[in-house]
């Protein structure tokens, strides 16, 4: 055999050996599957709310969201960059310091947390740090301010009462605080001359101001009272609540719709008499009404000592108009075993909205028909004793 053959020989046995192995090669890839390879940047970092309003030393934190596009998980590592001078701001999760998370396929919402300090001495202004989980970017802005960011408020349920002259009007007001602070808040109300204006909680009376935590609100009751002699008009009491230099006002308005006034005496003012035992004794009762509002139904009552009779020629008085009086006669009956001397009874007029009464001095003398038995009986004792003394003294 020619060397030439034995050289094509060998070729053809390296050309067949190269031929299996491909053929092997080609058969082993279709029996084994392919493995996915992650593009970069698939995963997604974001938070809701990436820009927001703090003041100096607060502590705020951004909840951070994690969009894993691709059909498995992945690491992310976590870093910062742009930070302010003097802020510190950090990672979290589950309660500790983290530098990287694990984003599975799909949403990964509250994955982790960026916390940041805002530091005492900070200025008002606008703030950035922008945030990277590898390829994505998330910037974050700060505003700082002095003010307060909360909506606090102070709202009243009905601002409008009614009532006359005297009495106490009473209105429901809320204290809303909505700030990150708790705060107490000075009352104070611009009362109209005359008039009494008080505060007070579920707690507490009498308050000059209100407890209320941050985030809350805190009911309080505000009374104000019109003086007796207030003229019927519309009155407007303005209210605060103040704190921290921040300034809370609503305004109350009190209708007061008239006064009303009884006065209760005799004919001639005095209010002092003089009656018999058991003898009915008739004295005139005036009844004033010096209030500028009708009275009706006014009710005439005594209460004298005991065995005593008293009537009113009207136990009540249908109506009296404003600035106008009315007489009644009162028929006063002592007890026919009364001993003279003086004795006092109280006699009232009143009905729904208005009662006065007085006190009465009544002089109670007794009858004289024994004071004159006595002195007759007496005189024939003398005339007795005279006749014997005439007759016997002849002897």
């Amino acid at each position: 055999m020619s060397k030439q053959n034995s050289f094509s020989g060998m070729q053809r046995i390296r050309a067949v050996a190269a031929a299996a192995v491909l053929g092997m090669a080609m058969t082993a890839a279709a029996v084994l599957p392919v493995l996915p390879v992650n593009a970069a940047g698939s995963v997604e970092m974001s938070t809701s709310y990436p820009g927001v309003a703090v003041k100096p030393g607060d502590n705020v934190s951004f909840t951070l969201d994690f969009q894993n596009d691709s059909s498995s998980g992945e690491e992310v590592n976590l870093s910062q960059s742009g930070l302010p001078e003097g802020w510190t701001g950090v990672f979290e999760g589950d309660g500790r310091q983290i530098s990287a998370v694990y984003a599975k396929a799909g949403a990964n919402d509250g994955l982790a947390t960026y916390s940041v300090t805002v530091p005492q001495d900070a200025k008002n202004g606008n703030y950035s740090v922008v945030l990277r989980g590898d390829s994505s970017a998330l910037k974050l802005t700060m505003t700082v301010t002095d003010e307060d960011t909360g909506d606090s408020g102070l709202t009243v349920d009905h601002d409008k009462q009614q009532g006359v002259s005297g009495t106490a009007l009473t209105y429901n007001i809320t204290l809303q605080n909505s700030t990150s602070s708790s705060k107490s808040y000075a009352l104070s109300a611009e009362a109209p001359k005359g008039w009494t204006v008080t505060f007070k909680t579920a707690d507490a009376n009498n308050i000059t101001s209100a407890d209320v935590d941050a985030h809350s609100s805190e009911q309080v009751t505000v009374t104000a009272t019109a003086p007796k002699d207030a003229k019927a008009d519309s009155y407007t009491i303005p209210v605060t609540a103040e704190a921290d230099g921040q300034k809370l006002s609503a305004k109350l308005t009190a209708a007061v719709t008239g006064t009303y006034d009884t006065q209760l005496t005799t004919a001639d003012g005095t209010l002092s008499f003089t009656a018999g035992a058991n003898h009915r004794k008739a004295v005139t009762l005036t009844v004033v009404n010096n209030g500028n509002l009708d009275l009706s139904g006014i009710n005439l009552s005594a209460n004298a000592p005991s065995d005593w009779t008293v009537e009113f020629s009207q136990d009540t008085i249908d109506s009296i108009p404003a600035g106008q009086t009315k007489s009644v006669t009162m028929y006063v009956t002592p007890s026919k075993n009364a001993i003279s001397g003086d004795y006092t009874m109280d006699v009232t007029a009143s009905n729904q909205e208005t009662s006065v009464d007085n006190t009465f001095r009544v002089t109670v003398k007794t009858g004289t028909a024994w004071g004159i038995a006595g002195v007759v009986i007496i005189a024939a004792v003398l005339a007795a004793l005279a006749a014997v003394f005439r007759k016997f003294g002849r002897h």
